[in-house]
Order: C-alpha cells, then sequence, then structure tokens
C-alpha cells in the first residue's frame, strides 16, 4: 500500500503542476533554456523516486529472480483503475510542461504524453525483482490504456475531452482491517478501495462546439466495488463479504470550463479537477441491481 501512496502523491503532484503552469506564459517558440530544465528535473527527480523505492520499499524484503505474477483478480481490478488514471495525469502532465517550453506537439506525444506509462513501468521492473510481488502484467496493461486514453483523444480532437477523475466516501469495511484498509480517512482515501471510485468525466459541449450547451457540464461513467475485506476474494475470512461490483451514471462538473478573470481561480480550478464533483447518480451494481443517489461522492 506504500507504493499506491506514492502514486497517488506523484499524480496530485502532478495535477498541482499542470495547475500552476498556468501562471507562466507559455512559449510558442521552442525554448531550449526551459526544455533543458525539464530533462534535468524530471530526469532527477524520476531517478531519485525509484532510487527511494529500492531503498526505502524494496529494501525490506527478499529479492528474487525477476519474474511475473498474474494478480488481476484482486481487488476488483481496482488497483488497475488507479494505475489507468495515474498513468493518465502523469502522462498530462509531461505534455504541459513541454508545451509550456514550446516543444512541438509531436515530441509532446513522443517524450511527454509517455512518461506516466514509463516511470509505472519501470516501478514494476522493480516489482518483478521483488520475491514478496513479482511484476504485474495486468498493470502494465493498465498503465499502457491511460498513456493511450491521453495519446488517443490528442491525435483524434487535439484536445482532452474525456478526462479522468476521482471520488471517495468512508465505508464500514475499513474498521475490520485498518493496518491494510487505513486507520483514518486520509489513509483510506489511499487504501480503501471499497470507497473508491473512478470516472470517465466527458464533456458534452466539446462534442458539439456549435450548440449552446453549457461549456462546463459533463456526463460521468464510473467503476467501484465493495465488501472487499482482502485483495482476493478466495483467501480464508474474505468470505465472509461477498465482494461485488458498481457501475455508476452521472453528472459532473468541468471546472476549468467555468469563466473567470481570475488566473488564481483558475489555476485552483485545474488543481481540483480531477475530483469527481457530488452529484445525482444512477448506480447498478452486481449485488443490488438499479438504484439511484440523490447525491453520490
Amino acid at each position: 500500500m506504500f507504493k499506491k501512496f506514492i502514486y497517488f502523491l506523484l499524480f496530485s503532484l502532478s495535477i498541482s503542476a499542470v495547475g500552476q503552469t498556468s501562471f507562466y506564459k507559455k512559449s510558442d517558440t521552442l525554448n531550449t533554456r526551459r526544455r533543458n530544465a525539464i530533462v534535468i528535473a524530471s530526469s532527477a527527480m524520476t531517478g531519485g523516486a525509484l532510487i527511494a523505492l529500492n531503498q526505502l520499499w524494496y529494501k525490506e524484503y527478499p529479492r528474487s529472480s525477476f519474474h511475473f505474477k498474474n494478480d488481476n483478480n484482486d481487488w476488483k481490478q481496482m488497483d488497475k483503475t488507479g494505475h489507468f488514471m495515474t498513468s493518465y495525469y502523469l502522462g498530462r502532465l509531461g505534455m504541459e510542461v513541454l508545451d509550456w517550453a514550446g516543444v512541438s506537439e509531436k515530441n509532446q506525444l513522443i517524450y511527454g504524453a509517455t512518461y506516466g506509462f514509463a516511470f509505472l513501468t519501470a516501478v514494476e521492473v522493480l516489482d518483478g525483482y521483488s520475491d514478496e510481488w513479482g511484476a504485474s502484467p495486468g498493470d502494465i496493461l493498465a498503465n499502457a490504456a491511460g498513456t493511450g486514453l491521453l495519446i488517443g483523444q490528442e491525435l483524434l480532437w487535439n484536445e482532452q475531452r474525456i478526462t479522468v477523475k476521482y471520488s471517495f466516501h468512508q465505508t464500514e469495511i475499513a474498521k475490520q482491517r485498518p493496518n491494510t484498509l487505513g486507520k483514518n480517512y486520509l489513509q483510506q482515501t489511499l487504501k480503501d478501495y471499497n470507497g473508491q471510485t473512478y470516472w470517465l468525466s466527458a464533456n458534452i459541449w466539446s462534442f458539439n462546439k456549435k450548440s449552446s450547451f453549457p461549456k462546463w457540464i459533463n456526463i460521468a461513467l464510473g467503476y467501484g466495488a465493495n465488501e472487499m475485506l482482502y485483495g482476493n476474494s478466495n483467501t480464508g475470512n474474505a468470505m465472509l463479504h461477498n465482494p461485488y461490483r458498481q457501475f455508476y451514471l452521472s453528472l459532473d462538473v468541468d471546472l476549468t470550463k467555468i469563466k473567470t478573470n481570475s488566473e488564481f481561480l483558475k489555476s485552483i480550478f485545474s488543481i481540483v479537477n480531477f475530483i469527481k464533483i457530488p452529484a445525482p447518480t444512477i448506480e447498478i451494481s452486481s449485488k443490488g441491481g438499479l438504484s439511484f443517489h440523490y447525491l453520490y461522492f
């Protein structure tokens, strides 16, 4: 779970950095000083993060020869959606900073958008040499899917019409395994998959820009799961619960499309736009069928 914290921390920092770039006017042509600074800084940060993971985390566990481990059935694939989201936003950060430096769109896609996939796959290599885990083909596929969503939209529309979002609510399940699922609210936002929901949020206006439809209204499809005490549903005490999947249809808000002349507010909106706004929601679950939430988060 510590690794998931690292992923989430990097993801949060990437969102913040994307927002902060609005304070600075991007270069219309290639600015080699900015580009070189980005290359040096990103290389140092990436190398430092991998070294820190290796020394502070993997060093505490037995090593092994490189191997794969199939964990695709764990946590109803909620951990895979986390990889998907992190890869998407780290790649988006890579594109944003290169755009700020005036790097061509082609090179933004080649060197920036793939950053999330490259970094998270490097972490999988470290997993592969750990006897405790092993490299996960499912994680690698999820990393590729997040990067694919980013690059695919840039190639198709030259913009991000569909973004990945996150929401969380506390559950009673976490109290039964606090060391694994979190002892307090902050830990549970990172560890308790039962309370997490991941969304694909599509901006309606962007698909018909000649319409008078409000630019800030999105429609969102969500995925979650519940009653997961252990990652693998076949694990002993996990049979005390009946893990099930949840699918959601809801409205959302694209904060970046709300008009404001305040550069400060624009940055704030950009930073928090990865959070799904609470809204009326239809839920379809494999346990309870169809239900409606007046306000789901």
